[in-house]
C-alpha cells in the first residue's frame, strides 16, 4: 500500500537524492542545477529559486510537500472572502521550476504547467513537475472511489489494466507511462495501473460500477437509476446578436466535490508533437481537462456539463478521458470534435458539450448519450448547460431524468440561464459572464441565496440536498472554480479563471467538519477551498519576473 511518509522520510532513499549545484543569477535569484545520480547532463533540470521568500506551503521544497500535507490538512485557515486574493497572491511564484521543455509556476492560486514534446516526454514532465500534487490527488480519488462504491482499489486497477488499456491510443499510453516514470523518478512508487485508474476517476465509479452491478446482480447492488450520476457544472456559450461584439462568449463553472475541487487548480499549456497546441484547466496527473474547458490553436473552444441521472456503459468502448483529450488536441472544427467523441463512445462521463469555432462564429451543443446523440448548432443564438438532457430519446433511453421537476437543480439552473441570457441579450461579454457564474438567485424559490439550485452552487449551504442526485443536505460540493473566454481571447490563446467559488466565498474545512459529522469520512482529504482573484493565463507564460516567451513553434499545429 502506498504511503507518502515511506517515500519521503526514508533516509536510505534520500541518500540517493540528486546532487545540488548553486549558481547566482544577475536578477538576485539562485539557479539550482539538479543532476541525476548518473551525472548525465541530458537529465539535468534547472530550478530558479529566489534568494529569500516568506514561508508558505507552496514555497517548500517539493520533497516535503506530501509529508506536510496531512499534518496541515485540517488546520484552520479561516479568513474572510475579501482577504483571499491577497493571501493567494503571496503564494505567486517569482520563478519557474523546469524539467526539459516543461516548467511550472503559481499565480492567483493556480499552478500553470507547460508541457512540450513527444508523448512520453510530456508525461515525464507532468509526472515529475507535479509529483506532490499527483500524490495528494491520488489519495483523494482512491478514498472517494472505494468509499462510494464499496469496491477495492485493486478492482479499479484491474479495470484499467484489463478493460481500458487496450482501447487507449498508443500516444496516450505513452503519455500515461511517462507520468508514471516521472513520478517514479521523483520517488513516488505509484505504478501504471494506479495512474490509469486515477485518470478514469470520472467514469469507472459512476458509470462502469453501476452497469456492472446490474449485469452481475451483485448482492446489495443498486440499479443504476438508484445510484444517479452527480451533476457537474453550469455553462453557456453565446454568439451573434446575443453578445456585445457579435462574437463568441463562453463561461463555465466546474461543479464537483470540494475534496476534488480544492485540487482542480491547474492550467495546462500543452505543445504536443502532433495535433494542436492546447490551453486548458485540469487536475494533477490527469491527461484530459476532465471538466473539459479549453481552447486549441485551431480556434476550437470547448466546455461541457454532465447529463444528470445517466446510465449505461459499453465495456468495449474507448475511455472518455482519452476521447476528450484527443478531441481537444486534434479537432479543428465542430464536426471533427463530434466524430472523435463518437469513435468508441463507451458511455462514460456522458456530457452535453458546448462547442464554438472562433473561425466561423458558429456554436453548438452536442448531447452525447450512449444509445442516442443530438447536435444543435447556430451562428446567432446561445446554448446553456446545467446537467439537463434535452433530446427526448436521450432522456427516455439513456437517463431517468425528470424534465418536469421544477425544483431540481438542473431544471432550476436551466431556467436561470434563460433568464440571465435573455435579459442581457446584446450585452454579453466576459465581464458579464463572470457575473453570471457568480449568480446566487434560486429560480425555483425566487429568492437569493447560495444553494444547489444556483449557478454558483453551494451544497454546504443547502438544507435540502439534491434529490435528482441523491445528494444529502449540506453536501460539501458545488461550484469550485470558473473560467471565461471569448473569440478574441481564443485567437490569442488565453482565458481567465478563478479558483474557489466564483462568487468569492471561501470554504473552511475544519469549520464544516465540526458542524457536519456525517462527512467525517472525508476528513483525511478535505482541505480549505480559498477563492482567488480572476486571473488571466495565456500560452507561453512564465513566472512574473521572467520575460514571457514567444509561443513555441517546435510542436503542434
Amino acid at each position: 500500500m502506498w504511503a507518502p511518509e515511506q517515500h519521503y522520510r526514508n533516509r536510505e532513499k534520500m541518500k540517493k537524492a540528486p546532487l545540488v549545484t548553486r549558481h547566482t543569477r544577475t536578477n538576485g535569484s539562485t539557479a539550482i542545477s539538479l543532476k541525476t545520480k548518473k551525472r548525465t547532463p541530458a537529465h539535468s533540470t534547472l530550478l530558479a529559486l529566489p534568494a529569500r521568500r516568506p514561508f508558505s506551503t507552496r514555497a517548500l521544497p517539493f520533497l516535503l510537500l506530501p509529508v506536510l500535507a496531512f499534518a496541515l490538512l485540517l488546520a484552520s485557515r479561516s479568513q474572510s472572502a475579501n482577504a483571499a486574493p491577497s493571501r493567494i497572491a503571496r503564494q505567486d511564484s517569482t520563478y519557474d521550476v523546469t524539467l526539459g521543455r516543461g516548467y511550472r509556476f503559481e499565480r492567483g492560486g493556480w499552478t500553470y504547467v507547460h508541457l512540450e514534446g513527444a508523448p512520453h516526454d510530456i508525461g515525464v514532465q507532468h509526472g515529475y513537475l507535479m509529483a506532490p500534487e499527483i500524490a495528494d490527488f491520488y489519495g483523494v480519488v482512491r478514498l472517494e472511489m472505494t468509499h462510494n462504491t464499496s469496491r477495492s482499489w485493486e478492482f479499479f486497477r484491474r479495470a484499467g489494466r484489463e478493460m481500458l488499456w487496450t482501447k487507449i491510443d498508443a500516444e496516450y499510453q505513452q503519455e500515461l507511462q511517462g507520468i508514471t516514470d516521472g513520478l517514479n523518478q521523483h520517488g513516488l512508487k505509484l505504478d501504471l495501473w494506479d495512474v490509469v485508474a486515477m485518470n478514469a476517476f470520472a467514469e469507472l465509479p459512476d458509470y462502469y460500477v453501476p452497469w456492472l452491478n446490474e449485469q452481475t446482480k451483485r448482492a446489495n447492488a443498486a440499479h443504476p437509476a438508484d445510484r444517479p450520476v452527480y451533476g457537474h457544472c453550469s455553462a453557456f456559450v453565446a454568439t451573434g446578436s446575443w453578445t456585445k461584439d457579435h462574437r463568441i462568449v463562453m463561461g463555465h463553472n466546474n461543479w464537483t466535490s470540494y475534496v476534488e475541487g480544492s485540487r482542480w487548480r491547474v492550467v495546462f499549456d500543452i505543445v504536443p508533437r502532433t495535433g494542436y497546441r492546447v490551453l486548458m484547466d485540469g487536475l494533477p496527473g490527469i491527461i484530459a481537462s476532465d471538466d473539459d474547458f479549453g481552447v486549441n490553436t485551431s480556434g476550437l473552444m470547448i466546455t461541457e456539463t454532465t447529463i444528470a441521472r445517466f446510465h449505461g456503459w459499453d465495456p468495449n468502448g474507448k475511455p472518455e478521458f482519452v476521447r476528450a483529450r484527443k478531441a481537444m488536441q486534434y479537432a479543428g472544427s465542430i464536426d471533427e470534435f463530434t466524430n472523435i467523441m463518437l469513435d468508441g463512445n463507451n458511455g462514460g462521463y456522458a456530457n452535453d458539450w458546448l462547442l464554438a469555432d472562433r473561425k466561423t462564429g458558429e456554436i453548438a451543443r452536442f448531447e452525447l448519450g450512449l444509445r442516442h446523440t443530438k447536435l444543435w448548432r447556430t451562428t446567432d443564438g446561445y446554448f446553456a448547460g446545467s446537467n439537463f438532457p434535452s433530446d427526448p430519446d436521450v432522456i427516455k433511453d439513456d437517463t431517468t431524468f425528470n424534465p418536469d421537476n421544477a425544483s431540481s437543480s438542473p431544471n432550476a439552473r436551466h431556467v436561470r440561464w434563460d433568464q440571465l441570457i435573455n435579459e442581457n441579450k446584446g450585452k454579453i461579454d466576459t465581464n458579464l459572464a463572470e457575473v453570471f457564474l457568480s449568480d446566487h438567485y434560486d429560480a425555483f424559490t425566487k429568492q437569493t441565496g447560495p444553494n444547489l439550485r444556483t449557478l454558483c452552487g453551494h451544497g454546504e449551504s443547502s438544507s435540502e440536498g439534491e434529490p435528482a442526485w441523491d445528494v444529502k443536505p449540506y453536501d460539501p460540493s458545488g461550484a469550485v472554480q470558473g473560467k471565461v473566454i471569448d473569440s478574441r481571447m481564443a485567437e490569442a490563446m488565453t482565458f481567465t479563471g478563478r479558483i474557489g467559488h466564483p462568487c468569492g466565498t471561501d470554504f473552511d474545512a475544519a469549520k464544516f467538519l465540526s458542524a457536519h459529522h456525517d462527512y467525517s469520512w472525508e476528513s483525511p482529504i478535505m482541505q480549505d477551498m480559498d477563492t482567488g482573484p480572476w486571473t488571466q493565463f495565456r500560452i507561453g507564460e512564465h513566472a512574473a519576473p521572467l520575460a514571457a516567451a514567444p509561443a513555441s513553434t517546435s510542436g503542434g499545429k
